[in-house]
């Protein structure tokens, strides 16, 4: 198994409205998933790479709730904005910031719970066509990416991150 990628990479699938309703389950329900991942886990563990050269648990759950913010942010301007520029930013420069050290990472728990409440909402009863009619363009990738493609792409995001805890777990027996 690649520890990088527990559940293997982001596949993009056709359009269906069950993998849109599976998908916006992954989204409602992220934050007690890695509530769930990360309980009884001690400082040690925390800071524990889930890979070599990987980042430490507590990188991890900062970084999914910074990840996850920036998706808020992207479908919002997608559903209020034609085909909008989105903002890359760099993960691995964010994981070193002040705040993923200092703060416990029951705040970004918190936060997660909060904008996973927003975030399912504002998505939950679009209109089929808004699903594939509607994106946003990521410079980096040079690729426009369809508000379904993202929900796709992010259901995985979280449950590659929760993977990432649940599979170091298990390989050292926590």
């Amino acid at each position: 198994m690649d520890l990088r990628y527990p559940i293997g990479k982001y596949e993009p699938q056709p359009f269906s409205d069950k993998q849109k309703r599976e998908w916006l389950q992954d989204i409602q329900f992220l934050p007690g998933l890695l509530e769930m991942a990360i309980e009884n886990l001690d400082e040690k563990q925390l800071n524990t790479p889930y890979r070599d050269g990987g980042w430490t648990v507590k990188q991890v759950v900062h970084h999914v709730a910074d990840s996850h913010m920036n998706a808020y942010v992207r479908f919002k301007l997608g559903l209020t904005e034609d085909k909008p520029t989105i903002k890359p930013y760099e993960e691995a420069l964010w994981a070193n910031l002040n705040d993923v050290n200092a703060v416990p990472i029951n705040i970004s728990i918190t936060l997660l719970y909060a904008l996973h409440t927003r975030w399912h909402s504002a998505i939950l009863n679009l209109p089929a066509d808004v699903w594939n009619n509607r994106s946003v363009f990521h410079p980096e990738s040079k690729k426009e990416m369809s508000l379904y493609y993202l929900l796709g792409s992010y259901s995985w995001h979280g449950r590659h991150h929760v993977a990432h805890i649940t599979s170091l777990r298990e390989r050292n027996g926590w």
